[in-house]
């Protein structure tokens, strides 16, 4: 497996671990929230631009992202 995927995979983890804290959730339930509504689909398709920006810049992303998928989380 090449370094770039890796970091890739490790930052996937990080956003979605930090979306569970964020949102009460057990990390597995994040997991399936973000991958239901494409959260995870956005973070690998814009990978390059996500990670230079803050972490709670990328959470609010996600939070975006999967709403205007149908996901519905307060």
């Amino acid at each position: 497996m090449s370094e770039a995927i890796k970091k890739q995979i490790n930052y996937t983890v990080v956003c979605v671990n930090e979306f569970a804290r964020k949102k009460a959730l057990h990390p597995r339930a994040a997991f399936l929230y973000l991958y239901n509504y494409k959260g995870l689909d956005f973070l690998k398709e814009n990978y390059d631009v996500e990670h230079t920006l803050s972490l709670d810049d990328a959470i609010e992303d996600l939070e975006i992202i999967c709403k205007n998928n149908g996901g519905v989380l307060e």
